[in-house]
């Protein structure tokens, strides 16, 4: 049905979504099909198809015309993507890059929106945001999604609750690319029996138990949750190795004074509220230090309140360009070996992770609430087509601390120990 709410929408969606200056965009031009509450569509018919389900949704376009309506009328159920979440995304980013900026208008585009919001009974006071978004002026102590109990994690992260990017290089399914990313982070921290090691951010245990059980090293854990630190010790329990595996409060502090033979974080330096510098005191000479950081293309980057920084991720923890994040390291005093690229990997990984949610979204919905469900797809898909275009990435970052001599040791242990003996 052509006729009715939909194609009354039709000039307020071509200005959002095509940026249409001069005024000559029509529907037949959006990147989406739209379907009203009353059942009227615009758009292309194999487009992906948004369906806005109530009049609110409109409103919130009129207060925020940017990503930041889409998301809270997304959020709030007012809106809905229908098929491909990835193909309806992808068709909107012009507008999911915007973050809170407000789309240009002119006085006389707007005099012509609120006209058509009139007749369409969408005008009123600016809606108030889902209960899932972040106050303003939000920062790192607000864990915002992670509270979630851990059978919403299982479901999503799958049965080895890994965290981090999984390596598809011959993998068959998720499962396969996580356990191949375990094996190989172990391998590049050398790891070997007795070893001490520090996880900078445990989450749900995966790497921590699979050292643990298959190279006999001692684990401390940092979680960031109370319900990440029961997991872990239940899990550790049942596999016996409570002896290896110690859980423990988020800060850095709870790591004690070391030293560490290795120490690793699969989803970056976050934990350490950027205070690198401890690094260097935590690790024993020779020690080895492997971080998978998350990463933005460099140039002038613009603050703002966005979708991820609303909902996801504190406003003082957005990502930076790896130089600077190397450049921490070093000032340390670590010495980096290598880097890495795992762009392609962690976009592989965050697809595989969408489709789980998707797969079991009744479940996860009941668990973590709807609107917190539809926080994660969201954030899984823009975040999976971001790494696919290459505005953000993924690099694995491997430093060591040189021992007395200058050279890359081994670890503290005795028996491996590097010696100032020419060898």
């Amino acid at each position: 049905m052509q006729d009715g709410v939909a194609s009354r929408l039709a000039p307020l969606l071509t200005k959002i979504l095509l940026g249409d200056d001069d005024g000559d965009g029509t529907a037949a031009d959006l990147p989406i099909r739209v379907r009203a509450w009353d059942g009227s569509t615009i758009g292309p018919a194999a487009a992906p198809a948004f369906v806005i389900r109530h009049r609110r949704a409109l409103r919130r376009l009129l207060w925020k015309p940017g990503e930041m309506g889409l998301v809270r009328a997304y959020v709030a159920g007012e809106l809905d993507i229908e098929g491909d979440v990835f193909a309806a995304l992808g068709a909107v980013q012009r507008v999911m890059r915007s973050g809170d900026e407000p789309i240009r208008l002119s006085a006389d585009d707007k005099r012509e929106i609120v006209r058509t919001a009139v007749t369409l009974g969408a005008v009123g006071p600016e809606p108030k945001p889902p209960p899932e978004e972040f106050r303003t002026g939000r920062r790192g102590d607000d864990l915002g999604p992670l509270e979630a109990p851990p059978g919403f994690f299982a479901r999503l992260l799958g049965p080895d609750m890994a965290h981090g990017s999984g390596l598809w290089d011959g993998a068959v399914d998720l499962q396969d690319a996580q356990r191949a990313a375990l094996d190989s982070v172990a391998e590049r921290l050398g790891l070997f029996p007795g070893a001490r090691v520090l996880d900078l951010n445990c989450g749900w245990g995966a790497f921590a138990c699979h050292a643990a059980e298959q190279h006999r090293v001692r684990v401390v854990g940092l979680t960031r949750t109370a319900e990440q630190g029961d997991h872990v010790r239940e899990r550790a329990a049942a596999a016996g190795l409570s002896d290896r595996v110690e859980a423990r409060g988020r800060d850095l502090a709870a790591a004690g004074g070391g030293p560490y033979d290795a120490i690793v974080g699969l989803t970056g330096l976050e934990s350490l509220g950027r205070d690198s510098g401890r690094l260097y005191d935590l690790l024993a000479p020779g020690g080895r230090l492997l971080i998978q950081e998350p990463v933005r293309r460099p140039g002038p980057h613009q603050i703002r309140r966005t979708f991820t920084t609303s909902y996801m991720f504190p406003e003082d923890g957005e990502l930076r360009p790896l130089g600077e994040i190397v450049g921490e390291i070093e000032e340390a005093g670590l010495e980096v070996r290598s880097v890495g690229a795992l762009r392609e990997h962690h976009a592989r990984t965050l697809r595989a992770w969408a489709a789980n949610l998707q797969r079991h979204w009744k479940e996860c919905a009941e668990l973590a609430g709807t609107g917190r469900a539809r926080v994660w797809l969201l954030y899984l898909a823009a975040s999976a087509l971001a790494c696919e275009s290459g505005r953000i990435g993924v690099h694995e970052i491997h430093a060591i601390r040189r021992d007395r001599d200058g050279r890359a040791g081994a670890t503290m242990v005795e028996a491996f120990a590097v010696h100032g003996d020419g060898a």
